[in-house]
């Protein structure tokens, strides 16, 4: 009901629409219209109100609720569903528990604040109420549990697209940090459930800094991390740059449904800061033995890091984030050795 009475409200535009109007159009009593009226006031939409003309919306909050994001929203899966939490512990963790209750391909976990955002390898992820946007997004791919490690690098290059929709120059290091002037501006941790043949789904968190002050980030973080304000340089919308990126997911996942990986591996090639550079690799199995060398380009036939499963049969739910890579390896003796593993 709040989202029908925002889009009526955003439809009359500057002019006024009566609460009789309203009930009439939604089907509901004229005081149902003003209890949900005063309920989007407390959440901090500035709709006045006139005794003979009715109401008029003037402004909205900077919020991440769903009648916020999906405004003008343009997708075919995702984002068609979305789940809003003012604060959660991890949308990772809740999205999880969600698709293990059946919940749809492109179904969207979005919170104000996460308690206990983590990142790769466990690490904590600084996630601040009302500073940033921190969703998770469930997808049910039909191909197969060997190809979805590649996934990990859609929503780098989502963000990295509408990042540069909004006048921004980022880019991606391997496999999906993105940075700008060299600080990390957003963090990705893509997990699966899957059998051997069958993927049950697939779960990319990402936590986008968007109007943090660089004084806001702890202090063993402000030399490390940056924000989309610091490099705009003036506050983002967060609900118009979230409509972005998941207009620029869906279009990818799109494309990697109907034609495969091909768009999303030229995508974070045009945005990669990885290739070209001089890197050392340490190897994936875990060994001793690292390389330096220069990346590239990526490999197409990616693999996971790490699975646990014990027997074709099993169920697995494991973390991935590994994507290979081919490097050219400086050497006296071999022109070009290739590798791949962890950079």
């Amino acid at each position: 009901m709040r989202s029908k009475i925002l889009d009526l409200l955003r439809e009359a535009g500057d002019s006024y629409l009566s609460g009789e109007e309203m009930a009439k159009r939604l089907g509901v009593s004229r005081t149902a219209v003003w209890k949900h009226i005063q309920e989007l006031r407390r959440d901090g939409y500035d709709i006045v109100s006139h005794s003979r003309s009715g109401y008029s919306l003037q402004s909205a909050p900077d919020t991440l609720r769903p009648e916020e994001i999906k405004n003008g929203l343009r997708t075919r899966r995702i984002g068609r569903e979305i789940r809003f939490y003012p604060t959660v512990d991890s949308t990772n963790l809740e999205a999880k528990r969600l698709a293990q209750q059946g919940a749809p391909d492109g179904l969207i976990v979005v919170a104000e604040e996460q308690g206990k955002g983590r990142g790769r390898l466990e690490r904590s992820f600084f996630s601040p109420a009302g500073k940033g946007i921190w969703f998770s997004v469930i997808l049910r791919p039909d191909f197969l549990p060997q190809e979805a490690p590649k996934c990990t690098l859609l929503s780098a290059v989502a963000v990295a697209q509408a990042a540069e929709d909004f006048g921004m120059k980022v880019g991606i290091k391997w496999p999906n940090d993105v940075l700008a002037a060299g600080r990390k501006l957003v963090g990705i941790l893509t997990e699966m459930s899957a059998e051997m043949e069958r993927i049950h789904y697939v779960i990319i968190g990402t936590g986008i800094n968007v109007n943090i002050a660089e004084e806001d980030f702890p202090e063993d973080l402000r030399d490390k991390a940056t924000s989309l304000s610091q490099v705009k340089g003036e506050e983002i919308p967060r609900a118009a740059f979230f409509r972005a990126v998941l207009e620029h997911m869906d279009a990818l996942y799109d494309s990697i449904l109907r034609e495969g990986f091909a768009e999303v591996f030229s995508m974070w090639r045009r945005y990669s800061i990885t290739l070209g550079q001089m890197v050392r690799v340490i190897d994936a199995r875990g060994g001793e033995n690292a390389f330096t060398g220069r990346a590239v380009d990526i490999d197409e036939d990616g693999a996971p890091s790490r699975a646990t499963s014990p027997s074709a049969r099993s169920r697995t739910e494991t973390g991935f984030y590994n994507r290979r890579i081919i490097f050219v390896i400086s050497s006296r003796y071999r022109q070009h050795e290739y590798c791949h593993g962890y950079l």
